[in-house]
């Protein structure tokens, strides 16, 4: 190697505001404070702090602190908040100031529910402000059930977009954090669910360091995340929460993370039933907490007085867990007086307001992506309508709008009752649930497709008949929340289940427009939809105002703008095993057949130019690279441009054209904007069998549009992004 190698730091990007990861002497303050306090406790008081549910020390001043709380898209499980689109739905608008505004809120809700919760000495679980999110897995196969809380199968998006909902979570207050985000499930761990408390995901260094973990590494290094969660499954033989490799080796030593590590609920005790790493409750809560997990989601951690008794581990190392989360504690402000804590003035009144129902319902318009549009079908224009038809399990449901982990709105809009709300009196609205979600009826003693009839009777009557299809946190979710014959969560495959496809092929027959609205947190294989249906809009699971956003957009008061931030499979035959984590063949980056519809596809109302793309240089050195280009609204509506940079290294073995830069851009119609995007070293790097992250040494394409470089994606669109070249002539290792 010698000259012709150079080693760089990786790059470490600062946020736009101080934020209190920036303040060495604050935080230095803080772990002083946790380590007078700690000191003071025996060694069962300290025991005791580090379970989720950590009682009081009277004798110290500690009040009772209940850590599990959960903000995946709007504060969980604690009585009313606003409920966003799910975080599948978030990733679709490409925007990360988006997410961070959509963060911020989050953690607004969160402080005012826990400002009166404290009023009233309500100290329960989901009432704390450690709120366990964003989760930042990849979602590396459609039929995982928790894919709908990750921001999609691409870790260049997952990071940005992980990183930017954390800074809204934890805020810009150089003294205290708003809330305390948790990145999880650290590292690989994508499915299958009813397998997760045995299995073990065998993955090499070259997926882990180029799939796994770059999203994760991010939110640690740049957005400061305070707290990571390890995973149920174990990693190439160690327990994610008790993996000396992960916890110890990457996430402190490799990565610097001085935050805390908790424990996903029960996981220890996977340890010894169901992994059998080890043979008791003593040796699995030592191998947890001498790797480096400090909390407890669950109850195993009580073992550690018997295990310090036993040699198993020291209470040193219990000192070091419960000193890390007082510090936490601390930085929060839960040991300050109110009056000192900007956040704690946060009133009530913010949750659920009608501000907060209105950025709501502005987030949902921008996650909704339009997959076909036939003839200009969309928008329709209401005054040319008398009758329109409503039909499927979807259309009327409040659990096709939430998903999981979520809140409770104080008020919902269904599709059907946004379609109602938007049309008014002067059109009639028909309705038909079409059929159960999956079961082969309605009601139980009935026989098959008993609203068939009821569906060919509406669509008969009406003019436009828009079709509610897809599933819902009870199809798609995680082990135990899933209630119905799909075990455990996961798909069994990617069709629509039940009667659905007969009852869309029907409404198809009757020769009537249809308009196919999809709610899901997955991709599913609509193949016959693609071809015969004249219009189909993926509304993911939209969050509490998702019908009112659905029928603005069906009716032309917004455009849509998202963009898949998943592969649509044509069907789940040419996917590799479920429990295969190897990347062959898998998302878009790695794949090799055509997609039904790619990642990063999305149609709209209006149409963009992206022009005079150009890149300041062409020779890839550690400076790295910028692309600039023209963008131009040449439609007749205002909307929201997302111009994508896909980079390719252009030699044998390596994957397809990855992600490596977004930008959104509003324009009104007529409008043009410059556009710079920087490519760092990074975006040009990829790793080896043994992980390392480098440059090499040749020609690399870099790619410039609205989409990706696929031909499925220029088929689609009519046009292709525009390709730029640039050449590496010094390995790099990063």
């Amino acid at each position: 190697m010698g000259p012709q190698v150079k080693h760089l730091r990786p790059l470490v990007k600062r946020g736009r505001f101080m934020q209190l990861r920036d303040n060495g002497e604050k935080i230095a303050q803080y772990k002083r404070r946790a380590e007078e306090l700690v000191e003071r406790m025996t060694l069962e008081e300290k025991v005791f702090q580090l379970l989720h549910d950590a009682p009081a020390i009277p004798r110290l001043g500690v009040p009772a602190y209940n850590w599990w709380n959960e903000a995946l898209h709007g504060v969980a499980r604690a009585g009313t908040a606003t409920v966003f689109p799910q975080a599948i739905g978030l990733a679709a608008a490409f925007d990360e100031d988006m997410m961070e505004t959509v963060g911020d809120a989050v953690s607004t809700e969160a402080r005012a529910k826990f400002n009166a919760q404290q009023r009233y000495d309500d100290r329960d679980i989901y009432k704390g402000l450690t709120v366990w999110s964003p989760n930042v897995n990849i979602f590396r196969d459609p039929r995982w059930g928790r894919g709908q809380e990750t921001y999609g199968e691409d870790p260049y998006l997952t990071a940005r977009l992980g990183v930017r909902f954390v800074r809204g979570l934890q805020g810009t207050d150089p003294d205290y954090l708003k809330t305390a985000a948790c990145a999880k499930h650290f590292a690989v761990h994508s499915g299958p669910e009813p397998l997760r408390h045995e299995f073990d995901a065998r993955v090499s260094a070259q997926d882990m360091y180029e799939t796994y973990l770059p999203a994760f590494e991010a939110l640690v290094r740049e957005a400061g995340v305070e707290a990571v969660m390890g995973a149920y499954n174990r990693v190439n033989g160690e327990p994610c929460c008790g993996s000396p490799t992960l916890l110890r080796d990457i996430l402190r030593e490799k990565w610097g993370f001085t935050g805390h590590v908790v424990s996903d609920c029960w996981a220890v005790r996977d340890f010894h039933e169901h992994h059998a790493v080890t043979g008791s409750p003593e040796q699995s809560a030592a191998l947890a907490v001498s790797s480096g997990c400090d909390l407890n989601c669950g109850s195993i951690f009580v073992h550690l007085l018997q295990a310090v008794r036993d040699g198993l581990v020291t209470e040193a190392q219990i000192t070091r867990a419960c000193r890390r989360l007082f510090t936490t504690r601390m930085k929060l402000g839960l040991f300050d007086p109110p009056e000192k804590v900007p956040y704690s003035a946060i009133p009530y009144e913010t949750v659920d307001s009608p501000a907060m129902r209105r950025l709501d319902l502005e987030t949902a318009q921008r996650t909704l992506v339009l997959l076909k549009n036939e003839g200009d079908l969309l928008p329709l224009d209401k005054t040319k309508l008398r009758t329109v038809g409503v039909v499927g399990p979807n259309a009327d449901s409040r659990r096709a709008l939430a998903g999981n982990y979520e809140g409770t709105a104080g008020r919902y809009v269904t599709v059907l009752e946004g379609i109602q709300d938007y049309l008014g009196d002067g059109v009639r609205v028909l309705y038909s649930q079409g059929c159960h979600l999956w079961k082969k009826s309605v009601e139980g003693l009935a026989r098959p497709n008993d609203r068939l009839s009821e569906v060919k009777a509406v669509c008969a009557a009406s003019d436009v008949v828009f079709v509610c299809l897809g599933l819902d946190a009870g199809i798609e979710g995680e082990e135990g929340d899933a209630g119905n014959e799909f075990a455990a969560g996961d798909k069994p495959d990617l069709s629509l289940p039940g009667q659905q496809e007969e009852v869309l092929r029907t409404c198809a027959a009757s020769g009537k427009p249809v308009v196919l609205l999809l709610l899901s947190g997955s991709a599913l294989a609509v193949d016959w939809a693609a071809e015969h249906v004249p219009a189909i809009l993926q509304c993911w699971y939209p969050g509490a105002q998702g019908g009112a956003a659905i029928a603005r957009t069906l009716f032309g008061a917004c455009a849509p703008e998202g963009k898949l931030p998943v592969t649509f499979y044509r069907g789940d035959e040419a996917l590799p095993p479920f429990t295969d984590y190897a990347m062959t063949d898998r998302t878009y980056r790695y794949m090799r057949r055509p997609a039904l519809y790619p990642f990063g596809y999305g149609l709209s109302y209006t149409a963009f130019a992206v022009t005079d793309a150009a890149l300041d240089r062409t020779d890839v050195t550690e400076a790295g690279l910028t692309v600039r280009c023209r963008v131009t609204n040449t439609g007749g509506m205002f909307s929201r441009a997302t111009v994508q940079v896909y980079v390719k290294a252009e030699r044998p073995d390596t994957p397809n054209a990855q992600l490596k830069g977004v930008r959104k851009v509003p324009l009104e119609p007529g409008q043009t904007a410059e556009v710079e995007i920087p490519l760092p070293p990074e975006a040009f790097s990829l790793c080896g069998q043994d992980g390392t992250r480098t440059v090499e040494p040749g020609g690399y394409s870099v790619y410039v549009g609205q989409s990706q470089p696929d031909g499925r994606s220029a088929a689609l669109l009519g046009f292709a992004p525009a390709r730029l070249e640039a050449a590496c002539g010094v390995r790099m290792v990063l």
